[in-house]
């Protein structure tokens, strides 16, 4: 069965590969920022990723949310935890937050299920 999600990790790494090709000078500014600020600091990288996670569902942004779930489980969250987090969205947005968990699960589905 084809997700969202899993044709999402698929596509990714190609779909910015062409990007930083085509655009250097923003990749390599987004990507200086991304590394300083996403960084180990008064927050782990887990919480800034369920941050961004978090973000990326109030903000309606697919590729974000698959993106940072992704990084968020490689920096020890759990699915619990995206769930948390997502519910907290859910919670300050209400129906625009709640249409996204289907998103957050089939990204925690797909990961789980591709060892990602």
């Amino acid at each position: 069965m084809s997700t969202n999600a899993k044709e999402h990790y698929e596509s990714w790494p190609q779909a910015i590969s062409t990007m930083r090709e085509a655009a250097p000078d923003i990749a390599r500014a987004f990507g200086g920022m991304f590394q300083k600020l996403m960084g180990e600091g008064a927050l782990s990288v887990r919480e800034k990723e369920l941050i961004a996670m978090s973000l990326g569902m109030a903000l309606r942004c697919e590729s974000c949310i698959y993106s940072h779930i992704e990084k968020a489980l490689k920096s020890g969250a759990t699915r619990d935890q995206v769930l948390e987090a997502a519910g907290v969205v859910v919670m300050m947005q209400g129906g625009p937050g709640y249409v996204y968990m289907p998103k957050v699960v089939d990204a925690l589905n797909t990961l789980e299920n591709t060892g990602g």
